[in-house]
């Protein structure tokens, strides 16, 4: 069966991109490097072209388009952390390697490429029957920049507004 996989554009250093990336959670890897076989828009023979690899399990692709491309939140990858010693791992990755915070648990990374680093547990509260709870976790979101486990735990269940 065909799979969809993710394809990023880079200007001559998906590679990097892509070790960063693996660099990031476990069960992720540079599984091939495909080469240029001639001189063309996307590098002299022999440079990258193609890198692929997985980030968490999920496979994708980074490709050395030749001239720069800029990305947009109308895509955006997202990290499920187990825990907030994750989620404070990845964020502080992301942050000393060039990438910029935004809200709600989105970044951006050196590239330009939007992130959402989020705590697994955000989606338990966010699906929970208890429409009330799910609803102070959602507003106490939207008010952090890195997600806060604790504090939204905290909004989850009503003893405070995070």
């Amino acid at each position: 069966m065909s799979k969809v996989v993710p394809c990023m554009w880079f200007n001559g250093d998906a590679e990097d991109a892509a070790k960063f990336y693996t660099s990031l959670v476990p069960n992720s890897e540079i599984t091939h490097v495909q080469r240029n076989v001639s001189d063309g828009p996307s590098g002299k023979t022999g440079s990258v072209l193609v890198v692929e690899f997985t980030v968490a399990g999920q496979p994708l692709v980074a490709l050395n388009g030749g001239m720069k491309m800029e990305y947009t939140h109308a895509i955006s990858l997202m990290i499920h952390c187990d825990d907030q010693a994750q989620v404070d791992s990845v964020w502080s990755a992301f942050l000393a390697h060039g990438g910029k915070e935004e809200q709600c648990g989105w970044l951006r990374d050196r590239w330009g490429v939007a992130w959402q680093v989020v705590p697994k547990v955000m989606f338990e509260f966010l699906s929970s029957p208890d429409r009330a709870a799910a609803a102070r976790a959602m507003q106490a979101m939207m008010k952090m920049v890195k997600l806060d486990s604790d504090a939204l735990r905290r909004a989850f269940e009503g003893k405070s507004a995070a």
